[in-house]
């Protein structure tokens, strides 16, 4: 069987400098039958866990280390004995939720993640924050995008360890030369496409979001 996309929501809360806000996140879960990936251990270990029925859990991806991407991964992890793989430049971020708790592997811009016969590559793009990653899957006509792109522009960069030229040269350099009918979904809200989004980019520079 070819590997599936299921989609969950959580909700809980996200926190930075100083503040703290309600969020909804999207957590994706990637496989087949038997086995699976999660993209972004969002909020409740528990809602993953029913959600996997029962399947291997290779991996718990996290897209960056803002605590409402990754707050329900090492209880995840203790769970289901999966490795946490993070890019090691949001390790600063991830030692502000999880300090006693290190990830298990690294992620790099060009690597291949495999599951159920599918391929998922990592294209690191910084600005959202300094180790923000997506996944592509072409088999499956898409690409994760945690909170790097969303419906209608980038990720938020106001806070601390983002910047927003650099999610602009990212979202130009990595994502919108993947093709146009390429499925976006996102870290919040609605999926979208990479066509969708293209025209805008000059409308995102001169907003200065």
């Amino acid at each position: 069987m070819a590997a599936r996309i299921d989609h969950l929501v959580t909700s809980g809360t996200f926190s930075l400098d100083g503040g703290t806000w309600d969020v909804d996140n999207n957590v994706w879960i990637v496989g087949d039958d038997t086995e699976a990936i999660v993209i972004d251990a969002a909020h409740d270990a528990d809602a993953i866990l029913a959600a996997l029925a029962g399947r291997t859990l290779r991996a718990i991806v996290c897209t960056h280390a803002h605590d409402d991407h990754i707050d329900a991964a090492p209880a995840l992890a203790a769970a289901t004995g999966a490795r946490i793989l993070l890019h090691p430049a949001d390790q600063p971020l991830w030692k502000l939720t999880h300090p006693d708790h290190s990830p298990d592997g690294d992620l790099a811009d060009g690597q291949v993640l495999t599951i159920a016969g599918t391929d998922l590559r990592v294209l690191h793009t910084p600005g959202h924050a300094p180790g923000a990653v997506c996944l592509h899957a072409p088999d499956l006509g898409t690409v994760f995008t945690g909170d790097t792109l969303f419906q209608g522009g980038p990720g938020a960069t106001g806070r601390s360890y983002s910047d927003f030229p650099t999610i602009v040269d990212s979202i130009r350099g990595k994502l919108l030369t993947l093709p146009p009918e390429t499925v976006v979904r996102t870290g919040h809200g609605e999926s979208t496409t990479i066509g969708a989004e293209a025209p805008h980019l000059e409308e995102w520079i001169s907003r200065g979001q």
